[in-house]
């Protein structure tokens, strides 16, 4: 059976513990690969490896490391199909749903390809006679990205791409679930010319990441996952004295608003909540039906949901693909059995194409109470909650007494509507009628409340500044004859 390997100093390289974590094919339900889980001696090699590399990628140019990422971005494109497929096979998500998050990822790329404009500092000339005064950004050295199975291409390029054009080296541990995708983007960041080291892969499970926390040559940490362990990795890793974002789960919710459009907001609350078989932090798990409009728009979700093809990637037709493991898979179809809510439409019913793996059909289930695990839990599966209120201000208060603060949106052909909620909404990313508000890559990507441990957001401007630190220059280049001894705090006027 095909092992999936380290990538250290530029090469594949087996595993030596003997724990073998399986990687399943979601369609079918049977075992296609395994992992051989990293040792914390093979995470500090790896450590050791970029922790070398460091001194020579810094001192590059930033137009060889922009050149680097241009490359990359290059590569990454001709080998849109391969990166697709790969993801398809180990995640289950179609390959239309792969490929459009590998467009998501290039963007973070390309924005990364700026950086010598990115890093550009700020000067003041002539702050006091004869001193000049300037602030640069440099490298924190090495750090590390600890990513999910949801998306094995993007996020791990949403943390990279910035890290490495800035001047720092990586360490990358992937989801054991899907890890292939990581060894493919290590060998195009060769193929682009990144030296040996710069950027390197251990597969494994909580043995690695607890290495990377307290190892004291990682600088910072980045963190995607479910909440109660972005918040241990937060804590362990600030504890450790490093620099930390780790962003945690969601429950995000879309406010229908009477006046909507309610074949636009059906058609964005099915887009939104079944894509990627709602295996995503932004998907939206809870619809908000204000007053008259929740008969019309769930009959509206409910017909369009019967339209859905669920399958394999494998098959053309296929819309929806199968959750990432057997265990999740019943977790999610667990709440379907125990809500208090009206079951709609009953994803456990749903056919599908082919195959017998971890499938589960988009489910709807209507009236459903706050005080339920449907609707606290984040599911991260097919389920969409709908919740009815009477008025804007009880959605809003629902909204903001949430616990998570990812994303939200609202739907409402009126302005003043809009622009009140997107000023009154305590959470982090707001869609106004877009229902999966993610950033584009010139933007930063992150939550409020559980959402989000740190203070820096992922990606974007707020990547850049989490990846360097600023340093303050004052100088001055004075006349000798002019100097004296002067015991006194230095003057600006």
């Amino acid at each position: 059976m095909r092992e999936i390997k380290h990538w250290l100093d530029g090469a594949a390289v087996s595993g030596t513990s003997g724990r073998q974590l399986p990687v399943w094919d979601p369609a079918t339900g049977e075992q296609q690969a395994y992992v051989v889980a990293a040792t914390k001696e093979e995470t500090d090699k790896a450590v050791a490896s970029a922790l070398k590399s460091f001194p020579a990628w810094r001192a590059a140019s930033l137009s060889r490391r922009a050149e680097v990422m241009f490359r990359f971005r290059e590569l990454v494109d001709a080998n849109r199909k391969e990166i697709a497929s790969l993801v398809s096979k180990e995640h289950g998500k179609t390959e239309a749903d792969a490929g459009g998050e590998l467009a998501r990822g290039l963007e973070n790329i390309e924005f990364a390809t700026g950086a010598p404009h990115l890093l550009k500092g700020g000067y003041s000339e002539q702050a006091s006679s004869g001193v000049d005064v300037y602030s640069i950004r440099q490298p924190l050295g090495v750090v590390a990205g600890i990513t999910p199975f949801n998306f094995p291409a993007m996020v791990p390029m949403w943390m990279f791409a910035n890290a490495l054009v800035c001047g720092n080296t990586f360490v990358l541990k992937p989801s054991e679930k899907d890890p292939s995708v990581s060894l493919l983007l290590a060998d195009l960041l060769r193929q682009a010319g990144l030296p040996d080291g710069v950027f390197n892969v251990v597969q494994g499970d909580r043995v690695a990441v607890e290495t990377l926390i307290n190892h004291p040559d990682v600088q910072a940490l980045s963190f995607v996952g479910s909440t109660p362990i972005a918040k241990a990795v937060y804590e362990a890793g600030t504890k450790a004295g490093k620099r930390v974002q780790a962003l945690g789960g969601a429950k995000n919710h879309m406010v229908v608003l009477p006046d909507a459009d309610i074949n636009a907001a059906a058609d964005a609350a099915v887009s939104a909540g079944y894509g990627s078989a709602g295996e995503r932090c932004m998907a939206i798990s809870v619809v908000v039906a204000v007053g008259s409009v929740a008969d019309p728009l769930v009959a509206a979700i409910s017909e369009r949901i019967g339209r859905i093809a669920v399958g394999p990637a494998s098959d053309p037709s296929a819309e929806m693909g199968p959750l990432i493991t057997r265990e999740h898979r019943d977790k999610v179809a667990g709440y379907l059995q125990n809500t208090e809510g009206e079951v709609v439409v009953d994803g456990r019913d749903a056919p599908v194409s082919s195959g017998p793996g971890f499938f589960l059909g988009a489910s709807l289930v209507d009236k459903v109470s706050t005080d339920e695990a449907l609707y606290k839990d984040e599911i991260f599966g097919p389920v969409l909650s709908v919740v009815r209120t009477d008025s804007y201000d009880e959605a809003l208060k629902l909204v903001n007494d949430n616990e998570y603060g990812n994303g939200t949106a609202i739907f409402t052909r009126d302005g003043g509507a809009a622009r009140q909620f997107q000023y009154d909404v305590v959470c982090g990313m707001v869609g106004v009628n877009v229902p999966v508000p993610v950033p584009v890559a010139y933007y930063s990507f992150g939550g409020w409340k559980s959402s989000l441990f740190g203070d820096l957001h992922m990606y974007g401007p707020e990547g850049i500044q989490f990846y360097t630190r600023s340093k303050v220059v004052t100088s001055r280049w004075p006349d000798p004859a002019t100097s004296e001894v002067d015991l006194g705090f230095p003057k600006v006027r």
